[in-house]
């Protein structure tokens, strides 16, 4: 039994990999600004009692819109006794290399502890729980016919409690997808016969939704990441495969018509 530090603990991926865990017997401190034990990175303080004990660390950030690597590389610091820390990162950091994620893995890679990295496509549940998700029937982004390879969050939740339970994966960097590319259009048609509900994706200009983000106070930088992420599926820079679910699961990753007949009914 071991016990494992879960930043995010409440977000998509942080949720489940902490069921999965505590289902395998091991502890977990599943954390955020407003947990009993509370952990933000605005405030060193809660590092160091978050971190005590800990066996592992499952590190999602702040996000993208600051340089959050100078507060990675202390809480890295910090947290010495930990024997492996892995980072949720995004398989598109390619597109935005001087960018505030590519920072972040640089602070890993150069820091004190064991590491791995995950790289993960847009999630599977983007479109149930993040931006992707219909409003009136309607999925609107700039993506043009651009394909992209979804991933499942259970499948990343369950790649990451196999590398920190078993010590696997140290100082490899990760890239995880689903098993096929598919248009925003065949998701949709997809969510559509699932939920039974209609769905239609809409292609947004670009310029327009960088506009839509500005009025609603969203950060420069992070608009800057975003487009460069939505930038790399509507080229078709982003539809590539990649392995490393099977790679670490030795399973083929979930497949999003399977995601979808098993959550997205349900939302």
């Amino acid at each position: 039994m071991a016990t494992f530090l879960i930043l995010g603990g409440t977000g998509k991926v942080g949720r489940r990999l902490s069921r999965l865990l505590e289902q395998d017997g091991h502890i977990t401190r599943a954390v955020g600004r407003s947990t009993p034990l509370p952990f933000d990175w605005n405030a060193p303080a809660t590092w160091e009692p978050a971190t005590e004990g800990a066996d592992g660390i499952f590190v999602v950030g702040p996000g993208s819109a600051t340089d959050w690597s100078p507060r990675l590389t202390k809480l890295l610091e910090t947290a010495s006794g930990v024997s492996h820390a892995v980072l949720l990162s995004a398989r598109g950091v390619e597109f935005l290399p001087d960018g505030n994620v590519a920072r972040a893995e640089h602070a890993l890679r150069t820091g004190p502890l064991p590491w791995t990295i995950l790289r993960p496509t847009h999630f599977a549940q983007n479109f149930t729980e993040a931006m992707f998700t219909p409003v009136d029937g309607r999925i609107v982004a700039p993506v043009g016919d651009g394909a992209q390879p979804f991933v499942d969050v259970a499948d990343i939740a369950e790649v990451a409690a196999r590398l920190l339970t078993t010590g696997t994966g140290k100082g490899e960097t990760i890239a995880l997808s689903g098993p096929r590319a598919i248009t925003f259009h065949d998701a949709a048609r997809i969510l559509t016969e699932t939920t039974g509900r209609p769905v239609e994706f809409h292609d947004e200009d670009e310029a327009a939704h960088a506009d839509a983000l500005r009025a609603a106070g969203t950060p420069e930088e992070y608009i800057r990441w975003r487009l460069a992420m939505l930038g790399g599926i509507r080229r078709g820079d982003d539809a590539y495969l990649s392995d490393g679910v099977e790679h670490v699961l030795g399973r083929p990753a979930t497949d999003f018509a399977a995601w979808a007949a098993r959550e997205a009914g349900d939302a």
